[in-house]
């Protein structure tokens, strides 16, 4: 199994690719992609699309992991989050993905024990599981890597349940 987690954002969308081999995960790749606000929407959209699709068959993905959407206080973001939503809804169809979303609690629950953590919480507990990865700065990758891990560990949790 190789997980695909996206944290989708138009200034930055975090990423992160793990494998799950036997009982041992390995990050494959990590990182953000970092998009312009001079850049038309259907330009970002685009680049998300090429961006993602040259990880997932660099990677051989064979699942994506994200989490479902929150409504903050700008609506025009959450409705132009969508667009990014079907890019890898589209990406899943394409390349025969399983799609796994995951509320942010879920994610949190699952990754810190604690549904309600800070993404600060999420980013120190992120760098103790994972000592190997640099110091991230930007909590796009951090989340990216937590949803990837939730991704494996519920894939796997719900494997021993079936």
């Amino acid at each position: 199994m190789i997980v695909l987690g996206v944290d989708p954002g138009f200034q930055f969308a975090g990423y992160a690719i793990m494998r799950k081999e036997g009982g041992r995960t390995t990050v494959l790749d990590y990182g953000y992609l970092g998009m312009k606000s001079t850049q038309s929407l259907s330009e970002r959209v685009g680049i998300f699309h090429r961006f993602l699709n040259e990880k997932i068959v660099a990677f051989s993905v064979t699942d994506i992991a994200l989490e479902t959407p929150f409504l903050g206080k700008n609506t025009q973001t959450f409705l132009k989050l969508g667009y990014l939503r079907g890019v890898l809804y589209l990406l899943a169809d394409t390349h025969k993905l399983v799609l796994h979303e995951y509320s942010p609690t879920q994610v949190k629950q699952s990754v810190t024990g604690y549904g309600a953590a800070s993404k600060e919480q999420v980013a120190r507990l992120i760098s103790r599981l994972l000592p190997a990865m640099k110091a991230q700065e930007k909590y796009d990758v951090t989340d990216a890597l937590a949803i990837s891990l939730c991704g494996i560990w519920e894939s796997s949790r719900n494997q021993l349940l079936r």
